[in-house]
């Protein structure tokens, strides 16, 4: 039987897939668990479609175009990248090699892949926690200024407020890093900076988790005097004390469809003109109950 590689030549296909990570300018690849778990169904569905998946970490847009040419790489997987940066690829830097990105609100077609439906996602967080009785919610993640995705999980958080007639002071954010550590600090500080604070929406599993530790190590319970509320729905939210209630996206789905729409793209030629939205859902756990007195 012909090798891989002996097949690859003639048939020029390296049969190499890119997963391409942002990386600090120490290298150090920039990886959540979320982005864990879909590097791990992704590399899965590639497999199963006779595909191998090469993970590298770019710390400047040069190296994209670097990566796709010097790996003769067959296709790429962008992930977590922000829109701007993903709006920059071009013909002219990528050539003909096609690229998924997940998690992209950009409208550049040559990147178009799948992403979950991070609005009504953030809706249901917020809806939830206002059909408990909470007012005093703080929405937490990054700056949404710079990723599609958490402006678009700030949007859905908002409309609920509004479809509901409830006010909701803009004051009552906390702009924070995906990031455990940084959850934690922000637990912390979290009774002092939003002393009328009753619950809380993170962007993120990861971060809820280490808010939900900050506010204990504070002195604070969750969630009688605080509900946490995350989004990803990851396999740790099922096992920390309390459980987290969170938005389940389907992160295996995410990453298998991401695949089915590279492998299209290098096989039949078929290039998606628009990004694919995946439905989500709330699940309740523990971590959030009516607001202390209510």
């Amino acid at each position: 039987m012909p090798s891989a590689s002996a097949h690859s030549l003639a048939s020029s296909s390296s049969k190499l897939i890119g997963l391409l990570v942002p990386a600090t300018d120490e290298d150090s690849l920039m990886i959540s668990p979320h982005h864990m778990a879909i590097a791990g169904h992704a590399e899965r569905e590639l497999r199963k479609s006779g595909y191998h998946l090469l993970l590298r970490g770019i710390a400047r847009l040069a190296e994209v175009t670097e990566a796709l040419h010097s790996w003769s790489l067959d296709g790429a997987i962008l992930l977590g990248f922000v829109d701007e940066q993903i709006d920059k690829r071009t013909k002219a830097t990528a050539g003909p090699v096609p690229m998924a990105a997940i998690d992209s609100y950009s409208r550049n077609r040559l990147t178009a892949g799948p992403r979950s439906d991070d609005f009504v996602g953030a809706r249901l967080a917020a809806e939830h926690l206002l059909s408990l009785g909470h007012r005093d919610i703080v929405f937490a993640g990054p700056e949404f200024c710079l990723a599609g995705v958490v402006r678009e999980r700030f949007d859905g958080f908002r409309a609920a407020f509004d479809d509901a007639g409830v006010p909701w002071a803009p004051g009552m954010v906390e702009v924070v890093n995906t990031t455990h550590h940084e959850g934690l600090g922000c637990g912390k500080s979290l009774p002092r900076r939003h002393p009328s604070v009753t619950a809380v929406f993170a962007t993120a599993d990861i971060l809820a988790v280490g808010i939900m530790e900050g506010l204990i190590t504070t002195g604070f319970s969750v969630p009688r005097d605080v509900s946490v509320v995350g989004f990803d729905d990851l396999e740790f939210s099922k096992y920390v004390t309390p459980k987290l209630t969170t938005v389940i996206q389907d992160i295996g789905r995410k990453g298998a469809t991401a695949v089915a729409m590279l492998v299209a793209a290098i096989e039949q030629q078929v290039r998606p003109a628009h990004p694919v939205t995946l439905d989500v859902s709330l699940t309740i756990r523990d971590s959030t109950a009516p607001p202390k007195g209510s």
